[in-house]
């Protein structure tokens, strides 16, 4: 049954953009008029659409609490835990909007889903290149400049350890959030790995929750305040794990 429900799936995840394509291009179109508002009307109707629908097809219950803890009136920088590929749909499915993520650079291989992602806002990193990385994460703070929110995963890859654990918090995200005062806004997810990695990579039905935490302001922070952001903001995840 697994392995019906990951062909499933991944029909279902190309299937979805290859029957949407001509609004691919009519967004893309957009966005080369410069017509943004057109361009962020397409995404936020299709891609949390496709992203609950990878859910539904694979039997995955998803749970969002504390919507209200996102700023209303400014961009900012959501932070989570990485423990699977199903992170990037299920943060896609549960904030209140799609947002761009700091993504590794091998997801812009990938035909269609490159496109998509790439009118998200979405940054790719190389992860051992250094000054790649700093471009990336210039492109990331420009963003979030602009007026739009961002997501990363500070732990840069996915958590293999024990379910409730995380891995270090690297710094260099954080300079997004600090670069442009941006609320830094915490976010746990538990569950996710049990959805395919821990069964041999074949996807299963399962419960995930998605706890958004109150935001963190890093206007006026301190050099040592933002030291500790980093492992400020894995411990506030860690306790919300448990």
């Amino acid at each position: 049954m697994s392995i019906l429900r990951t062909i499933a799936m991944f029909i279902y995840l190309f299937g979805y953009m290859i029957l949407h394509y001509s609004i691919l291009r009519r967004a893309e179109r957009a966005a080369a008029a410069g017509d943004t508002a057109t361009v962020e009307q397409i995404v936020n109707q299709h891609i949390p659409r496709w992203s609950r629908g990878i859910l539904k097809v694979t039997g995955v219950s998803l749970s969002v609490e504390g919507l209200e803890n996102i700023p209303k009136d400014r961009p900012c920088v959501f932070v989570a835990n990485h423990r699977s590929y199903y992170d990037i749909p299920l943060l896609l499915a549960g904030l209140e909007k799609p947002h761009g993520i700091l993504a590794k650079e091998e997801l812009e291989k990938i035909p269609l889903l490159n496109r998509w992602m790439k009118l998200l806002g979405c940054v790719f990193v190389q992860r051992d290149d250094v000054r790649a990385s700093v471009r990336a994460l210039n492109d990331a703070t420009a963003i979030v400049e602009g007026g739009r929110s961002f997501v990363i995963f500070p732990e840069g890859t996915r958590y293999k350890g024990e379910e409730g654990g995380a891995g270090e918090f690297k710094a260099g995200a954080f300079r997004i959030a600090v670069k442009t005062s941006a609320p830094v806004v915490p976010v746990a997810v538990t569950g996710a790995r049990a959805l395919f990695e821990t069964n041999g990579n074949r996807c299963r039905p399962g419960s995930v929750r998605i706890k958004i935490m109150p935001p963190i302001q890093t206007a006026g922070m301190s050099k040592a305040e933002q030291k500790q952001l980093p492992d400020a903001v894995r411990q506030s995840i860690l306790a919300a794990l448990k």
